[in-house]
């Protein structure tokens, strides 16, 4: 009961650091959204969204499920920070390096011929190098429960981003896309760096080794699989609306999908503070992480519905904050209002899968969504534009709710009549 009480305790405070970082974020994002979406204008906007969008479909390959098997092994035994920190860096680096050169060929193939090269290259930059190695600085604090350094990580990124927001517009009074990619490839950069510094001196040095074994290898590519997958049907949509729709229909979208990320903050802190004891719970099976997702989900649930509700009745103000040239995202925030609630469902029940070690049957659903998802947008943005892209949003993030429900009920179902047999068998033999 005591350690019960402890762990609680602890959920409880790291919660309350990534929610205060989380916070901060939150106003500091949408100050910086504001700032961006205002000054670009919907068809810049919709240019740079559109990078961002292909970047982030590789982005989950630029560590190799490395910070994954970071926290995963570290959340069990400490002692294996430096061996799993080092492995972490060299894989990023390396990756990153690969998956640069990707985005800048295929950017020729799928962006529009609007968008410059040196745009594409900067986001890939950023995002490949910079965010990769931001993020992994907070990974390693999270497998420690140190989370008011994760949580400072965060706030620092969005700080940065804000402060070359705010640059940019007094040095520029109508910003291209291209300018602005200077200055956000410049912003990520200092971060990173700050990041990987804030590691080295509270938590020490890495031991670099090229050595992984089968599995370790085989899991982490699980989960890069299943994060890329979650950015398809996430982010793919911006994409193939700047290609096959236009820049300001990408911009209006974008715009929209940015404020529900932005009210999905709070979720995420939950998720963070909980990602460690998901593992923890695994070591009883799927059963016992089920057990501990149950009330995290409904609690999450019912902010959810309290931001749908919001975004529902307010939605109207946005023109009002980014310009005229938004008024069209009202209808889509409206479509979009429901997103939260369906990612509550799924994102959970991810962790859960991966807690209990069930990252292949995880990732081929993420996949089954990702086909879905892009198959779908193939026909649905040419014919109804922005609006068949927030469709399909809601249609794909039904769809992995439904799938992730059915994949922990199918387990859980198995793991208590394996059990039983198991009681059974016992009860014979003392017979």
């Amino acid at each position: 009961m005591q350690i019960k009480v402890l762990r609680q305790s602890r959920l409880a405070r790291n919660t309350g650091w990534m929610l205060l970082g989380q916070a901060l974020r939150l106003v500091i994002q949408t100050m910086y959204f504001t700032v961006i979406a205002r000054s670009l204008g919907a068809k810049n906007y919709g240019a740079f969204v559109g990078v961002v969008g292909l970047v982030a479909i590789l982005f989950p390959f630029s560590t190799l499920g490395s910070g994954f098997l970071l926290v995963k092994n570290v959340a069990r035994d400490g002692q294996q920070f430096k061996k799993y920190w080092g492995r972490a860096l060299l894989t990023t680096f390396l990756s990153s390096s690969v998956l640069f050169a990707l985005v800048v060929l295929f950017s020729c193939f799928v962006l529009p011929p609007a968008i410059p090269t040196r745009l594409v290259m900067l986001v890939a930059a950023s995002d490949l190098f910079g965010m990769s190695f931001a993020e992994l600085g907070g990974r390693a604090f999270l497998a420690f429960e140190h989370l008011k350094w994760t949580a400072s990580i965060n706030v620092l990124l969005s700080t940065s981003r804000l402060t070359a927001a705010i640059i940019l517009v007094a040095l520029h009074h109508s910003p291209s896309a291209l300018q602005w990619g200077n200055f956000y490839f410049g912003s990520t950069g200092l971060v990173a760096v700050g990041a990987l510094s804030l590691v080295l001196i509270k938590l020490g040095t890495p031991t670099f080794s090229f050595l992984r074994n089968a599995a370790e290898l085989r899991e982490g590519l699980y989960f890069s699989v299943s994060q890329s997958a979650q950015s398809i049907y996430n982010d793919i949509d911006k994409t193939m609306l700047a290609r096959l729709g236009t820049l300001e229909a990408a911009g209006i979208y974008g715009a929209a999908y940015r404020l529900i990320d932005v009210s999905f903050a709070p979720v995420w802190s939950l998720l963070n503070a909980a990602y460690p004891n998901f593992f923890r719970a695994g070591v009883g099976g799927i059963s016992a992480t089920i057990h501990y997702a149950r009330p995290l989900i409904l609690r999450a649930l019912g902010y959810a519905s309290l931001v749908a509700t919001l975004m529902l009745a307010g939605a109207g103000i946005v023109p009002y904050v980014l310009g005229s040239e938004y008024r069209l995202t009202v209808e889509a925030l409206r479509w979009l209002a429901v997103l939260p609630m369906l990612k509550v469902v799924h994102c959970f029940l991810s962790d859960a899968l991966a807690g209990a070690g069930h990252m292949a049957l995880r990732s081929v659903i993420h996949i089954g969504v990702a086909v879905f998802n892009v198959l779908i947008n193939l026909w649905i943005i040419p014919a109804y534009s922005w609006r068949g892209a927030a469709w399909s949003s809601i249609a794909s993030d039904a769809l992995l709710a439904c799938g992730m429900c059915a994949a922990v009920v199918v387990l859980d179902g198995r793991s208590k009549d394996a059990q039983g047999g198991r009681q059974a068998l016992e009860a014979r033999a003392e017979a």
